[in-house]
């Protein structure tokens, strides 16, 4: 299978503008993804996908590949099927890498490269949550997943709810998982999912996942054991920062 891994870098973040340029310990979080995407030994090509010069510009100065795409995507994975019809070569499948989650490691990206076989249509990580503060986190998207692996449903929301038990024993009596962000699409899936309205359950939660569940496509997951950093803030990026002096430190 051909796999293009594409890395969305918007400049213009609501809660973090400028935020691929951000220096973390003398890379730029997006060259920091750009190279972690590069060891995974699954993926063809990766590129860097941006609506902005001097991302662009910085990315070739590292010695990365890029594409301009249009500043008006409402997300990535629509930025992602702009970088896909930009390529020269044809790719049976696309990676969404997120762009702010600069430790991403290159096993993640080929556990989730494993599942795409040709049938497979959408596909993505998951990871049980083991604390009390995230499974109660509206930002910590939760998912839901059947016996068979494919998710059953996203949300905000800790779910299951687990009836007659109180929430502080909720991680003990129930397994629960985290949602990571990380998108396997099949190249014709990934056309079709940018010409869908925004559907009720999206609307909802505000979860674009929820719009693919909504037209009946199945999204095929696999449990990762390795956390992951993303940074959506400032504050975000002195965790990560925190994170880095001890991966030095060891």
């Amino acid at each position: 299978m051909k796999i293009l891994g594409v890395v969305p870098a918007r400049y213009a973040s609501t809660r973090f503008p400028a935020k691929p340029l951000v220096d973390i310990g003398g890379k730029s979080m997006v060259q920091r993804v750009y190279e972690q995407a590069c060891k995974a030994k699954l993926l063809t090509k990766v590129v860097v996908a941006t609506d902005d010069q001097r991302i662009a510009e910085h990315v070739l100065a590292f010695g990365g590949q890029v594409v301009m795409t249009n500043e008006n995507h409402p997300s990535g994975t629509d930025r992602c099927y702009e970088a896909l019809s930009l390529q020269e070569e044809e790719f049976h499948y696309v990676i969404n890498i997120q762009g702010d989650e600069p430790f991403i490691r290159p096993e993640q990206i080929d556990l989730l490269a494993a599942l795409l076989d040709g049938e497979t249509t959408i596909a993505t990580l998951v990871k049980k949550l083991a604390d009390q503060e995230s499974l109660f986190n509206p930002n910590v998207v939760k998912a839901v997943v059947a016996m068979d692996g494919k998710a059953l449903y996203f949300s905000r929301s800790p779910v299951p709810h687990m009836r007659n038990t109180k929430e502080e024993e909720w991680l003990q009596k129930g397994t629960f998982y985290k949602h990571i962000g990380m998108y396997g699409y099949r190249a014709d899936t990934l056309e079709k999912l940018t010409k869908m309205e925004v559907s009720p359950l999206e609307r909802a939660e505000s979860l674009e996942q929820l719009r693919w569940l909504d037209n009946g496509y199945s999204i095929k997951t696999t449990e990762t054991k390795s956390e992951t950093i993303g940074i959506d803030t400032p504050e975000d990026l002195q965790k990560a920062l925190a994170y880095l002096k001890e991966e030095r430190d060891l």
